[in-house]
């Protein structure tokens, strides 16, 4: 069987021929306008949502179509069971003495609220980053290429290209390879070759294969 199109809703299916119904490329399951989505990026839920669309409340309840800010992941995303990304739109305004939302709760000021908020701030995630399950993502972070996620970890701010994170709050953990060999990767860039490069140099790729993937590069 060939690796799924890009299109394919639900891409992993079983020996049995029986497909994961919880398992979702994501920019075919979205259609929500606060996200931009790569190729390949998927998610998987041990309890999905019965309407694929109903992914992007799932994983981001608190971005509403009205929302200012948005959620842009590369190619090849890896997100686990449990993910939650917490954008501004969970915020309260707290320049004043009170912090409660009076405005949500009178419909002729409901849409006023989100002008009381500070400017949202986009959460953005590189290329090929796995997010492992329980994960939180906070507004405004900017997670670099080839990152690792540890479960339960709770990410914000800037993230380097393949460090290792884990924990409340997020700390580096170690870096995945030296930077000349994370410098190399990023030019690279294997995760916009064609699916058949791709799968042809598998073996590389997940073998750290660096100077056959140079080569093929040039």
């Amino acid at each position: 069987m060939p690796f799924p199109a890009p299109a394919t809703l639900h891409p992993v299916t079983f020996p049995d021929g029986s497909v994961h119904k919880g398992n979702v490329f994501l920019n075919v399951a979205i259609k929500h306008p606060n996200w931009d989505i790569g190729d390949y990026t998927y998610a998987s839920d041990f309890d999905p949502p019965d309407d694929p669309g109903d992914w992007a409340g799932r994983l981001a309840p608190y971005l509403f179509p009205i929302a200012k800010d948005r959620i842009i992941i590369g190619k090849f995303g890896q997100i686990a069971h449990g993910v939650r990304f917490i954008t501004d739109g969970a915020n309260h305004a707290r320049e004043g003495f009170s912090t409660f939302p009076f405005a949500i709760h009178d419909p002729d000021r409901f849409m006023d609220y989100p002008d009381m908020l500070r400017p949202g701030r986009d959460i953005r995630i590189g290329h090929d980053v796995w997010i492992g399950s329980g994960a939180q993502v906070l507004a405004g972070a900017e997670i670099g290429n080839g990152v690792i996620i540890g479960a339960g970890a709770v990410v914000g701010g800037k993230v380097p290209d393949y460090a290792i994170v884990a924990g409340n709050r997020a700390t580096i953990l170690r870096m995945r390879f030296d930077k000349y060999s994370i410098a190399a990767l990023n030019d690279i860039a294997w995760w916009d070759w064609d699916i058949a490069t791709i799968i042809a140099h598998e073996d590389a790729i997940t073998g750290s294969d660096i100077a056959r993937l140079s080569a093929v590069a040039k």
